[in-house]
This record gives C-alpha cells, structure tokens and sequence, in this order.
C-alpha cells in the first residue's frame, strides 16, 4: 500500500533507539520526552491559503526531523509503524 499525504501533512517513519541513562540503564518508552525523531517518507503539496496560495512544507522526503511527541497520529500499515504530522508539528530537520 502506498501513502500519499495530502495538504501540509507528513509521513514520518519514527526512528526507535535504545535510550539508556548515563549509567547504562536502558530507560522504557514511558521514560522518552519530547521531542521525538524521524525520517520523512513522504510529503503533502502544502498548505493552501484562502488567497489560493500554496504554501510548500520545509521538509522533503528523506530528512530526519525532530517532531512533538504527542503531535503526529500513528497508522499501521502493512505492520509497520508510521506517523502522520502536520507541518506545523515539525520542529527541526537534522542535518
């Protein structure tokens, strides 16, 4: 199945990493904060404005971004894990 986002909308593939304390002790999921990391699969036109304008997002397809943890809405497919984020929820790209 293929995902095209629509609008300012991203597909971003979360990227898991075994988070540990400075003493090596691996810390839960539950430990994360925000934000969190990914690496956009997939990106939509952009916004369009009541002028008719289309405003074109600031990521593009392979960037690794930093985005909100409680901002994107996570979908299944094909039993792989992907969220979906508005430009909006993007903070920054990782060079």
């Amino acid at each position: 199945m293929k995902i095209k986002p629509l609008q300012d909308y991203i597909l971003i593939e979360p990227l898991e990493e075994e988070k540990k304390s400075k003493g090596g002790i691996v810390l839960p999921d539950t430990a994360e904060k925000e934000p969190q990391q990914g690496k956009v699969i997939a990106v939509g036109p952009g916004k369009h404005l009541s002028s008719g304008k289309i405003v074109e997002p600031g990521v593009k397809k392979g960037n690794i971004v930093l985005f909100r943890k409680y901002g994107p809405d996570e979908i299944k497919v094909d039993d792989k894990k992907y969220l979906i984020a508005k430009g909006e929820d993007i903070l920054a790209i990782i060079e």
